[in-house]
This record gives structure tokens, sequence and C-alpha cells, in this order.
């Protein structure tokens, strides 16, 4: 009965492998276009966008002149004196004749005005104004390509795991049928009295551990299936890998060395760069915003009241029609001569993030030189690895069967046994480990040197 459930056990896991090889594979593009169309983050970069095209369109309408109309219709008493004064908001009126006593005879009026003012000229400022207005929406567009292309590069270093643990469940179940081919030859050993009842504990162990194990990595590939499932918008079971994508690359290795860096059109360059750009256009601004203004100003307006030429209170119905009009039209120049200490202060503090922006910009492009250098190691040291492991992997497979064959003559133990099974486990997983290497240092070359496109093309 024992037996009966744990070759169950296996056949299980079996089913699990097949069926999971047998699910139709996703390519690295597919992948790519889907995460392109549904990735959330994507998404709401895009609004951002499309805010900053309406600030756009709002700066660019600050031309537009002032046209305002105003009327009022009043009762109430008209007792003036002579004299200056400020105005404080709500101003009495100042118009009608001087009386010799304090009179408080209530009087009707209105008064209906268009005003119209615009601000001609400003010596650059509304040009000023729009440049920085686009040039906030050329950063916004430059950020969500630099998010677009940040987020590529989290999908290839997902999918690249994908791979890598696809292989070592494959890796795992060889070796749980390693350990029960094991776990068969000690059966039949120890029935036969050449081998101690220990061995089938020992087995038995090892053959635990590497189900185990199995579980586990099978647990972390889902959880990787489900991040890229996140982002891409596909149910995370159909996320499947395709195993021939790492010997694609390694077979194509030579024509890697054509490739040429490109960091000038770099998404991640051509953004710290707009920002750049954009604190300049500032700098423009802040000097042109305290430039003198000319204005062009009119003004038209009727008045009525019930006060007479004579200074005679009539009835107050004779206040509520226009009886007077008026107009004036004129163009005058303003500026503040205490501007030139505010534009100064104001300048000094762009400049000083305008400097800031460019030794941002000059760092992005030394982390990207660093980083494109630090994946040529890497990529020179991976493909080493899989000239080397070629025969550790031989090695180790011949002589896990020496050893097995020893086993079943009688003239090794468990523990020999087991040690030779581990040295395979190991030149098995290297070579996993050294295929990962390779693929993720070229990934990380040519996603630095901006050239992921390249290199997809040779997965076709």
């Amino acid at each position: 009965m024992f037996n009966i459930k744990r070759y169950l056990c296996v056949f299980l896991l079996l089913i699990m492998a097949i069926g999971a090889n047998a699910q139709q594979s996703i390519t690295l593009k597919e992948l790519l276009n889907k995460v392109d169309q549904k990735a959330p983050i994507l998404l709401t970069d895009s609004a951002a966008i499309l805010i900053r095209q309406a600030q756009a369109a709002e700066v660019r309408s600050n031309w537009l002149p002032n046209l305002k109309l105003n009327y009022q219709a009043d009762i109430g008493s008209s007792n003036n004196t002579v004299g200056p004064y400020f105005g404080f908001g709500i101003i009495p009126s100042s118009s009608g004749g001087i009386h010799a006593t304090n009179t408080t005879t209530a009087a009707a009026d209105n008064l209906g005005i268009a005003a119209f003012d615009w601000e001609v000229y400003n010596f650059g400022a509304y040009g000023a104004q729009n440049k920085v207005a686009n040039s906030d929406v050329q950063v916004e567009q430059n950020q969500f390509a630099q998010s677009k292309y940040g987020l590529q590069a989290y999908t290839i270093s997902n999918y690249l795991q994908l791979l890598r643990l696809q292989d070592f469940l494959a890796i795992q179940l060889r070796n749980i049928q390693r350990n029960q081919e094991i776990m068969r030859s000690i059966t039949s050993l120890v029935r036969s009295g050449v081998r101690a009842g220990v061995d089938t504990s020992i087995a038995e162990a090892e053959l635990s551990k590497a189900r185990l194990t199995y579980i586990e990595i099978n647990n972390q590939l889902k959880q990787v299936q489900l991040q890229l499932s996140a982002i891409s918008g596909l149910p995370y079971q159909s996320i499947m890998p395709d195993t021939s994508a790492e010997m694609k690359l390694i077979s194509q290795s030579a024509a890697l060395q054509l490739f040429s860096a490109d960091t000038v059109n770099h998404p991640l360059i051509n953004y710290y760069r707009s920002v750049y750009q954009g604190n300049l256009q500032r700098e423009d601004l802040v000097k042109k915003s305290y430039n003198p203004k000319i204005l062009l100003e009119a003004a038209a307006w009727g008045r009525g009241s019930s006060i007479d030429a004579a200074n005679n209170y009539n009835s107050l119905s004779t206040g509520f029609n226009f009886d007077r009009s008026n107009y004036l039209v004129g163009i005058g120049i303003s500026y503040n001569l205490f501007d030139l200490r505010r534009k100064q202060l104001k300048l000094h503090t762009q400049q000083t993030v305008t400097d800031y922006a460019l030794k941002k910009l000059e760092e992005q492009k030394i982390l990207l030189a660093n980083s494109a250098s630090q994946a040529d190691v890497e990529l020179a040291t991976a493909q080493q690895r899989l000239q080397e492991i070629p025969n550790q992997l031989r090695a180790a497979t011949a002589g896990y069967r020496q050893k097995l064959s020893l086993y079943r003559s009688g003239l090794t133990d468990i523990i020999e046994l087991n040690a030779a099974l581990n040295i395979l486990y190991r030149a098995e997983t290297d070579y996993v480990q050294a295929k990962y290497a390779f693929s993720n240092a070229l990934f990380q070359k040519a996603v630095s040197e901006n050239q992921v496109s390249l290199v997809l093309n040779l997965l076709n």
C-alpha cells in the first residue's frame, strides 16, 4: 500500500509537469504587447499626459482680453463733500453737486458699464508661458515613455525568472524520478537481504525532500505568474514562457557583437533631458515675467439720475433711465521698479533648480554606462560558464550512473550514491543558472543601451 501511494504521488507530479508543458506558451513579445495595452500604471500615466495637454491649452488662452459688463440700479442719498481718499473696495458716489447744507433726501440712479482691458504686449512673457506649458507636456510624455520602458524591463526580468523556475521544475521532476529509481533498487535489495533496511529510510527521506522542493519551486513559479498577470491582464495559469527562448539567444550570441549603444535616445535620458530643458524654459519665463506690460483699455458707460442739472430731486422713477453716456479709450504701460530685485532672486532660485536637473541628467548617463559595462562583464562570464558546464554535466551524469550500478552490485553504500546524485543535481541546476545569467545579462545590457527591440528580434 505504501509503494502504491508513493507511485501515485510521482504519477501526479508527472501529470502536472506534462500539463504545464502542454499549455500553449506565450512569447516574450506577445507578453510585452499585452502589458503595453493593459498595465494599470501605463493607463494612469497616459491620463496624466491629457492633464498636461489641457493645462497647456489653458495657458495659451492667457493672451485673451477681458470684457466685463456691469449694471446696477441704486437708491440712496447723494450728499458729498470735496476731498481725496483711497478706495477700500466699496467707494461711495462722488458725483453730483456739493450742497451747502447736509442733505439726506433719497435719490435714484442707475449705471451700466462695459469695460475692456487687454495686455497687448508683454515683451515675450506670453510666448515663454506657452513654452513652459509645452515643456511640461513633453516631460509628461517622456515620463510615460520611461514608465513604459521600465515596465518592459520588469516584464522581461519576470519572464526570465519563469524560464528559470520552469527549468528547475523539470530538474526537480527528474530528481524525483531518480530517487524513485533508487527506492525501487533498495526495496529489491532489502528483500533479497543484500542491503539493510536503514537504506530504505534514507532513500525515503531523500525522496520526500525532492517532492517538497518541487512543491516550493512550483509555488515560486505561480507567484511570478501572478505578478505578470497583474500587469498584463492575462490569467496567471496561461502565462507559460517559451522554453526555447534562452537557447535561441545563446545560439545567436555572435550577432550580439553587432549591437551599438543608443543612449542618446534612451527613454530615461530623454526624460531627464526634458526636465532640464523645461527648467531652462522656466528661467526664460522668470526673465520675461517682470518685463513692462503695454495695456489697451476702453470703457463705455451710461448713467441716469433722479437729480437734474438744477440740483432738483425729482421722482425716484426718473432715475432709472440713462440720460448721460461716456466713453474712454487709452493705452498704458506698467512697470514695477522693485521687480528688478524680485526678478534677480527668483531667477537665482530657478537657476539652482536647473543646475540640479543638469546634474541629474549627467548622473543618469553615468549610471547607464556603468550598468552596460557591468552587463558586458556578466555576459562574458556567463558565456565562459556555458562553455565549461557541459563538461561538469557529463562527468556528473557518468558518476551517478556508475555509483548506481556499483550500489546495485553491493560495492558501495547509500551515502556515496546520494552524494553522486547531489553532484548531478548541482550540475543540472548550475546549467540552468548559467542560461539564466546569460539571458539576464543580455537583457540588462539591452535595457541599458536602449536595444531591447533588437534582442527581441533574435527570438523570432
